[in-house]
This record gives C-alpha cells, structure tokens and sequence, in this order.
C-alpha cells in the first residue's frame, strides 16, 4: 500500500508542475522554462548531496540515463504543446508508462494478474481523460504526433531507469544522477536550437514560478523514486504516470476549461482501476 500511495503522489506532484510548466511557456521561452526548471532542481539536490556527503555511482550513472531520456520528454512535450494540439499531445504521452511495463516484465517482474489489469485499467482511464475535442491542421496533427511518440517513449525510459537506479541503490544518487542527465541534455538541446543568453532574462516573478516548477518535478522524483523501492516497478510506473488526470483538472479549476463526457469518464475509470492495484 505505501508504494502505490506514494505512486499516485508522485503523479499527483507531476500534474501540478506540468500545468505550471504549461502555462509558463504560454508566455516564457521554451528554453527558459526547461533549462530554469531543471537547474534549479539540480541545485537543490547537490545540496543535499553535499550535506549527505556520499554517492553511489551505480545509481548516478543509471539515473543519468534515465534523465537525458527525462530532458528529452520534456523537450518534446513541451514543444508540443506549443503547437496546440493538446487533444493529439495527452493521450499519447499518457501512454509512457507502456515503456517501462514492457521493461519490467521482460527482465522478470511478476505482478499479479489483478494488479495487472486494474494497471491497465487505471492506463486505460487517464488516457480518456485527455482526450479533449480540437481540431488540428493535417501538418500540426503529424508534427504533433511524432513528438508526442517522442515525448513518451522518452518518459518511459526515464521512468525505468530512475526506478531501477533507485530500488537497487541510493534514492538521492539515482535523483541527482537523473538531474544531471537531464539538465545536461536541457543545456546541449538549448545550445543546438539557438538559445542566446537573452532567452534567460525572464524577469525574477517569472523566475521564481519557474523555480517552484523545478522543485515541484523533484518533489515527484523523489516521491517515485521511493515507491520504486517498495513496489514492482510494473505497477508503480504506471500509478505514476496518472499525471495527466490532475492535468486536465487543474485546467478546469483554475481555467475554467470544460471537461467533455469522455474526459469525465475516464477519470472514473482511472480511479476504478487504482482501487483494484490498491487492493492487491
């Protein structure tokens, strides 16, 4: 019960710093936004490392390989949304935990066939939940749908990996490696598509919303990171990956943005199908 608890708040955390990141590159650079972000998680992890003052270079190097395939699905989803086409963006994106399921099975984890299904159920209703009923121009619904594959195959590698990193070693090491990995691929990313230093002047309200994003996705990193130490990462990858449910009710809270028939329903399917894992 403790890992699907923390699963589901580290999905809960997710959902909030992505609507933030969403609406802060509504009207911040995309670079900024990213690059801010993770930086200021890197530093808020490098002091805790220092005041640890221990590292386990199994689990920094593993979490390294999990955060450049992070810095790539956040890369990729942001850019886009950016383009609008949240209807074709969602659904597909929540469909990362696809990837490190199929990696969990296939190196031996055996969930029970319960939890399997009220998994695939609890994947089933978030990926309703994000359908929402736009329309998009036949080049925006094709540009759309390879960075979504993208932005979710990449997801996926990081949660495998961060899960890995952090159920056979440290937690702190697998979150700083993660960190490190995807920051640096945020800075070489940034650098590869023309980002100038002015394209980091966004002002210090901006700033610190950007910060509180940052800190907000290592809250959930570390929330997932633990519940990967007490659970099969089958299970807990996908109760994770519930994120774009808080998502979109974030977005009729504070936006006001109506939620269809279809999107309703899959919240309720969702919510079935985690109370199935969590009686397992």
């Amino acid at each position: 019960m403790a890992a699907v608890l923390l699963a589901l708040a580290s999905s809960i955390t997710w959902g909030v710093a992505d609507f933030g990141g969403g609406l802060l590159t509504r009207r911040l650079p995309l670079a900024a936004v990213t690059v801010v972000s993770q930086a200021a998680g890197f530093v808020l992890l490098f002091v805790l490392v220092g005041a640890a003052r221990t590292l386990d270079g199994y689990s920094v190097a593993v979490g390294a390989v999990g955060g450049i395939g992070g810095g790539a699905g956040l890369a990729c989803f942001y850019a886009a949304l950016a383009r609008g086409t949240m209807s074709i963006v969602s659904p597909i994106t929540a469909c990362s935990a696809l990837v490190p399921v199929a990696l969990s099975l296939a190196s031996g984890e055996r969930p029970s066939a319960l939890a399997l299904g009220g998994s695939a159920v609890a994947l089933s209703g978030a990926v309703l939940a994000s359908v929402e009923e736009r329309e998009a121009s036949d080049r925006g619904r094709r540009d759309a749908i390879a960075l979504a594959v993208g932005a979710a195959f990449a997801i996926g590698i990081f949660l495998y990996f961060l899960g890995k990193a952090a159920h056979h070693g440290s937690s702190l090491s697998a979150l700083f490696g993660a960190r490190l990995g995807s920051l640096g691929f945020l800075i070489v990313w940034a650098l590869a598509t023309g980002s100038r230093a002015s394209t980091f002047r966004i002002g210090r309200r901006a700033a610190a919303a950007v910060v509180l994003v940052g800190v907000a996705d290592v809250g959930a990193n570390t929330l997932f990171a633990l519940a990967s130490q007490r659970g099969l990462l089958a299970i807990v990858a996908v109760l994770g990956s519930l994120f774009p449910i808080v998502t979109v009710v974030l977005a009729h809270m504070v936006l006001r943005e109506r939620i269809s028939t279809v999107q309703r329903a899959g919240v309720v399917v969702a919510l079935v199908g985690v109370a199935v894992v969590s009686a397992t």
